[in-house]
């Protein structure tokens, strides 16, 4: 048995880029900080922040592209992924992401209120006052025959009608 589980809070270093594959698909990226304060032995404050490359796809990546901003402070929770790419020189590159299935909104109401307050997928998740969005489990998206596979990822049922309570 192996888990690939990773959980992060912290804050977005840019504006998430919203783009789309040539079959349509959203794909949306963004880095985010995590900070660690603590103490070293001689009692003086120290500061470490560690930046992530997070990646969202279908209707997540399409809810953080409208509704995350630079400095916006997120909960995410997804899977740690290497890739290797070919840079403009010919050398293999290995880049580290999250590819997240699941977001949530913190903060204050009033940042809330300039960025959204919550998010969407599959299923959603009420918690302290915000909204939870997550990709949906994967026995939901195996049952759902209108789902298209690919990239490992099934893609949630998109309703343009569903509102979004904010």
């Amino acid at each position: 048995m192996s888990v690939n589980k990773v959980i992060l809070v912290g804050n977005l270093g840019k504006d998430p880029e919203l783009r789309y594959t040539p079959s349509g698909t959203a794909v949306t990226t963004f880095s985010m900080a995590t900070t660690e304060r603590y103490k070293d032995r001689e009692g003086n404050r120290q500061e470490k922040t560690e930046w992530h490359n997070i990646v969202a796809w279908r209707q997540l990546a399409e809810i953080c592209g409208k509704f995350l901003h630079k400095g916006k402070q997120v909960y995410i929770e997804g899977k740690i992924q290497t890739r290797s790419y070919d840079d403009r020189d010919g050398n293999k590159r290995y880049i580290t992401e999250i590819v997240a299935d699941q977001m949530q909104m913190l903060g204050s109401r009033d940042d809330n209120q300039r960025g959204g307050g919550g998010g969407y997928a599959g299923n959603q998740n009420q918690d302290q006052g915000g909204q939870s969005y997550n990709q949906g489990s994967q026995n939901d998206q195996n049952n759902n025959s209108n789902q298209q596979q690919s990239g490992g990822f099934a893609e949630p049922v998109f309703n343009p009608d569903d509102e979004i309570p904010f």
